[in-house]
């Protein structure tokens, strides 16, 4: 084959397995020679609508069967496939597709209003609804093989950042990124071809496409789509299915440790249970290793593909808070701002270097440029690394908290609200202090029917934290502000609860 890159998967699985599952939605299971004939159709279909090499398609809507077939004929034409945050109002949509120039956009039928209303700005002229029309196309389109060349080194995703801060960059993700990442994937967790993956964190967040169902489909397994992450559902899905692999958010684990069900769920099928996209809370490790569950935790981002750091099952109790060692194929440093190593304890920004590493930014140079020091894509994570080794991210850089001097870091001041039985979410921010400059605030969430009160929550911190880490406010809220991913907006719980007016 010409094609060395993701869209040739289909056609390399089929020819190896055709009669295995693929992916299953709701109760249709597909196997990977089906597959391998709807990417090839769409594929056709979508040339015959214009599509090009190079071309950029974008998809919009919950996980589903067309996301995955629209990725890999996007890969079979050597266009760029570019997924789209479907908890974006219809701005941040047209944004994206006017700032990827995205000629064709395939979309689910729970966003027909959203695409109606897309401004005639965007460069879009093809739009492929999924349901009858997608299905008159396949139908319509013929299954010869297409073999057009596809290098390792072209790009194969422009992902979109979370966009925690600013208009959301999209991390340019080659063909070699994606395939050494779920070579690391396959290398750190031992996958097997017998694997039968929960799918229910959202396929636009790199992590559930990238560390789940990619290397899940490389290996040959089952990946069960799920439209949306419900706890009550989850303990359904992996009764009926076997599930054998998850991969959730903290925040997705936490509600399942607390649904009502858990305690009494049967849970004997999972195998491996990946935690990331922010730190994983000691209780929560806690309560999954009295169910005999153990966390793989990692830590990546999507400039990253997005794997990085990995905590294997061998190492999760006696590095319990870590986020490992570097993946295989992946090189880490954690720098102090002359980008001098650290010693052990101290810290630094985490920098990372490997073939899964993006080589930028679509069309910003400027922002490429100042995001790599020497080659090392700065992350601006901060942690510090113990003797073995192993690297402890502490908090985003920029949510530091200078108080009179002191660094705080609010990740370790949430680790231990979430401790508190009463206390769902949390989130800690600086606010001004006359004094001290600034000083640690806690937003915190109750558990539903649990009533809180401030001095309590403060006075559980007290001998657990030195005086200055001790948050000198609380705000009780009903929730917190979250990216679809999970990841805590922490610049909108400043400007919502950062003041005193």
């Amino acid at each position: 084959m010409r094609n060395e890159g993701l869209g040739s998967w289909p056609a390399r699985r089929a020819r190896k397995t055709p009669h295995r599952t693929a992916l299953v939605h709701g109760e249709r299971p597909t196997d990977y020679g089906t597959l391998y004939a709807r990417v090839t159709r769409l594929a056709h279909a979508l040339r015959a609508r214009g599509v090009r090499r190079g071309d950029r398609i974008a998809y919009l809507g919950p996980n589903h069967p067309s996301y995955l077939e629209t990725l890999f004929a996007a890969g079979t034409l050597g266009a760029v496939f570019v997924p789209l945050n479907t908890r974006l109002a219809g701005p941040e949509i047209a944004y994206q597709l006017a700032d990827s120039g995205a000629k064709a956009l395939v979309y689910g039928p729970s966003h027909t209003g959203l695409v109606a209303g897309l401004p005639g700005s965007t460069d879009v002229r093809t739009y492929v609804e999924v349901g009858a029309e997608y299905e008159a196309a396949l139908a319509e389109a013929p299954d010869e093989p297409i073999d057009e060349p596809v290098t390792p080194d072209d790009t194969c995703i422009i992902m979109y950042t979370s966009g925690t801060t600013g208009r959301p960059k999209g991390a340019m993700l080659t063909h070699g990124n994606l395939t050494w990442n779920a070579v690391n994937v396959l290398v750190d967790t031992d996958l097997i071809a017998d694997e039968r993956a929960l799918v229910s964190a959202p396929l636009f967040h790199t992590a559930g496409l990238n560390m789940l169902t990619l290397p899940v489909f490389l290996k040959g397994g089952t990946c069960v789509l799920v439209e949306a992450f419900e706890p009550e559902a989850t303990f359904d899905l992996i009764a009926r299915h076997r599930i054998t692999f998850m991969f959730g958010v903290p925040t997705m684990f936490d509600q399942i440790a607390r649904h009502p069900r858990w305690a009494g769920a049967d849970l004997s099928s999972l195998r491996i249970l990946t935690c990331g996209g922010s730190p994983v809370p000691t209780p929560l490790i806690a309560a999954y290793q009295e169910r005999g569950l153990t966390f793989l935790q990692g830590y990546g981002m999507t400039e990253a593909s997005p794997g990085t750091l990995f905590l294997d099952a061998e190492h999760a109790s006696g590095k319990a808070g870590s986020a490992g060692v570097p993946h295989f194929f992946s090189d880490v440093r954690v720098l102090r701002p002359d980008l001098a190593p650290v010693e052990p304890g101290e810290t630094g920004e985490v920098v990372v270097r490997g073939p899964h590493v993006m080589p930028g930014y679509w069309g910003l140079p400027e922002e490429t440029a100042a995001s790599f020091a020497d080659g090392w894509f700065r992350s601006g994570d901060a942690a510090r690394v113990d003797e073995d080794g192993y690297v402890y991210i502490v908090d985003r850089i920029k949510d530091m908290i200078i108080s009179g001097g002191e660094n705080v870091y609010p990740a370790e001041i949430e680790d231990l609200l979430l401790a508190h039985p009463d206390i769902v979410e949390c989130a800690v921010i600086g606010v001004a202090d006359d004094k001290w400059g600034e000083v640690p605030r806690a937003v915190v969430v109750p558990r539903e029917g649990a009533s809180l009160d401030s001095a309590e929550v403060l006075a559980s911190l007290a001998g657990r934290l030195a005086k200055y880490k001790i948050p000198k406010s609380v705000v009780i809220a009903d929730e917190l502000p979250r990216t679809a991913s999970g990841k805590l907006l922490k610049a909108r719980v400043r400007k919502r609860f950062g003041s005193d007016s």
